[in-house]
């Protein structure tokens, strides 16, 4: 059996005394021998409810304005934070762009320094997992005249050379790659040596040379470029300065360290030499 629910709503109770009080105030001054004690019952009944309602009217009003205000500062917060993230992506832009305005300008220059041979120029899109450019992808393939064993040249020498090449795409194995062996030689005295890649050496910003003469007369800071003798590499090309020069156990040659001229923490973009020797091993 459904429950009849007895309460009267509290709308009704408002309103009813609401009415009692128009009321009151009505014959108050409708009735003058009436008007002292309905003055005094309207007095004592309507005005703590007037300052009640003044108060409720202020409680309200004084919200609304705290409302406004609020919504005000949070529309202001948030269009600040906005402003604040264009301006941080500004920024990041605008320090991308200089970053690859000095890598084109270092581009140009190395482009200048070989101006002999025919170059272009391939954005790096991919690389293998670790921390160093060891092995990566271009974006210029077979339809763009790129072939294997083209050397590839940036920031200021000698980044690598092209291993597999794909129609849109190429591989670029670099001379830091554990598997990298290039023949170069001393540029002040044109003694010969091997210069090897290391990933492990180049957490400390350096990799191998060996099989030098043990009687080559160079010295610490030495530049080493790229053989005459290469079969792979084009002569002349900037490879890197030597350090730590020591003497072989074996009394015949001497072995370094070379640090690479190339940041190969960061590369973006690169130059294709696409005149090449003839492929064979080194």
């Amino acid at each position: 059996m459904k429950k009849v629910n007895n309460e009267i709503p509290i709308k009704y109770i408002i309103f009813t005394l609401t009415g009692i009080c128009l009321v009151m105030i009505i014959c108050s001054f409708a009735f003058n021998g009436f008007a002292s004690p309905v003055k005094n019952a309207v007095s004592f009944v309507v005005s703590p409810a007037t300052k009640g309602m003044n108060k409720l009217g202020f409680y309200m009003i004084n919200k609304k304005e705290d409302y406004e205000k609020f919504k005000s500062i949070k529309e202001e917060n948030e269009s600040l934070k906005k402003q604040i993230a264009d301006m941080q992506n500004d920024n990041a832009l605008s320090v991308q762009d200089q970053n690859e305005l000095e890598q084109l300008r270092k581009l140009y220059k190395l482009d200048n320094e070989y101006m002999d041979y025919e170059t272009v120029g391939a954005r790096i899109i991919s690389k293998d997992t670790s921390n160093w450019y060891s092995t990566f992808t271009i974006d210029k393939g077979s339809d763009d005249g790129i072939e294997e064993n083209m050397n590839v040249i940036g920031d200021g020498g000698l980044v690598g050379i092209v291993y597999e090449v794909q129609k849109n795409y190429s591989l670029v194995r670099s001379i830091i790659d554990d598997e990298s062996n290039v023949s170069a030689q001393f540029a002040q005295t044109s003694d010969k040596c091997i210069v090897k890649g290391s990933l492990k050496l180049m957490n400390d910003g350096v990799i191998q040379v060996f099989n030098i003469n043990k009687d080559a007369q160079i010295n610490e800071g030495d530049m080493i470029v790229t053989s005459n003798i290469s079969s792979r590499f084009l002569p002349g090309i900037l490879i890197g300065y030597v350090k730590d020069i020591t003497n072989d156990s074996n009394n015949l040659t001497k072995s370094a360290l070379l640090t690479p001229v190339v940041d190969f923490a960061h590369l973006d973009i690169v130059l294709i030499i696409k005149e090449q020797k003839n492929t064979g091993e080194e």
